[in-house]
């Protein structure tokens, strides 16, 4: 894996799908398709093994991919105590992701996040504090995180979340439909809240760590995919486990096989419990080598997270002056 500092883009604007390619318009529910679907455990936890040993990238080109890391990032706040202020701090924070001298060492002046994901409530003060910029506001929606409220707000929720200024809707699927195989269910459902989000896109958290074995995993993202889904993400970061990667690779060549059949991409969004700048260089070997170079773009692939931003910028500050500085000089805000 390589790709030359002196080729990389001055400037990683945030994008969505349709500016470069056209929507995945979902399919009809193809029952023996899923039913067909397998995962063997065994080789997929072999193969995700070798993932952090078989690529390493250093100096400039360890910088050019990182910056890459940093365009990819859905900058994340969904605590209960959040604020109108820590939202739009982490909005500054999103337009200006790493500092201005670190960037201009690099040559990546311009450099933004992919997108700033927030609750229903922060959806508003995102978008007023994103004004003038390419970064899209992503709001959490239906029932986040359980996805247990009563169906039809659900339902509303994304409606209000369009209305409200988000450009894409990450929706949590009910896990019960992946559990009891009633993909009929899933499907209306996934087709459904697609068809809610209008223009905006749609990002279907399959909360993986919930699903319990690697089939149902691959069955869900084939499902969720029929339904219409733009992106399809492990977790909602808030299970007890998340984004791992032999759930990547599941999904990943899950992406793969519905793109073989039907011409469609669809994106990725790993989740949860990745804070590491070298975790991230990984996952981004990983949809090189499956997918190839349109999924290390905004517009197919994005990184759910906060706090590996700030690993990410201390790795960048290390290769322009040689020294590490503490994590309390790279805050979210």
């Amino acid at each position: 894996m390589s790709i030359s500092p002196a080729t990389a883009p001055a400037t990683c604007a945030a994008q969505l799908p349709q500016v470069t390619h056209a929507r995945n318009p979902g399919h009809a529910l193809d029952l023996d398709w899923v039913s067909a679907v397998q995962a063997n455990t065994s080789a997929i936890e072999r193969r995700a093994a070798t993932l952090p040993g078989r690529r390493s990238v250093k100096k400039d080109y360890q910088a050019a991919w990182l910056c890459k890391a940093v365009s990819l990032i859905d900058l994340t706040t969904l605590a209960g105590d959040d604020t109108e202020g820590r939202v739009r701090r982490l909005c500054a924070k999103a337009r200006q992701p790493v500092r201005p001298d670190l960037l201009a060492a690099l040559g990546m002046e311009g450099l933004t996040t992919g997108a700033v994901c927030v609750y229903h409530e922060m959806v508003e003060t995102a978008v007023r504090a994103l004004e003038g910029t390419n970064i899209p506001v992503a709001a959490v929606s239906t029932g986040f995180p359980a996805g247990l409220s009563p169906y039809r707000l659900r339902i509303a929720e994304i409606g209000e979340s369009v209305r409200a200024g988000a450009a894409e809707i990450d929706i949590v699927i009910s896990r019960r439909h992946v559990l009891t195989g009633n993909w009929q269910a899933l499907y209306d459902e996934m087709r459904e809240m697609r068809e809610a989000a209008g223009a905006a896109h749609v990002k279907a958290i399959l909360a993986t760590g919930e699903l319990g074995t690697l089939r149902n995993v691959a069955r869900a993202s084939l499902v969720c995919m029929m339904g219409g889904a733009d992106f399809i993400k492990t977790s909602t970061g808030k299970e007890g486990v998340n984004a791992t990667l032999p759930v990547s690779l599941t999904m990943i060549r899950a992406i793969r096989d519905y793109q073989a059949a039907t011409g469609h991409k669809v994106g990725y969004k790993p989740a949860g419990g990745i804070s590491k700048a070298k975790d991230a260089l990984v996952y981004l070997s990983l949809m090189k080598e499956e997918l190839g170079h349109p999924w290390l773009q905004p517009d197919l692939f994005r990184f759910g997270a906060s706090s590996l931003l700030g690993d990410i910028e201390r790795q960048l500050e290390h290769h322009v002056t040689g020294r590490y500085s503490a994590a309390n000089r790279h805050a979210m805000g």
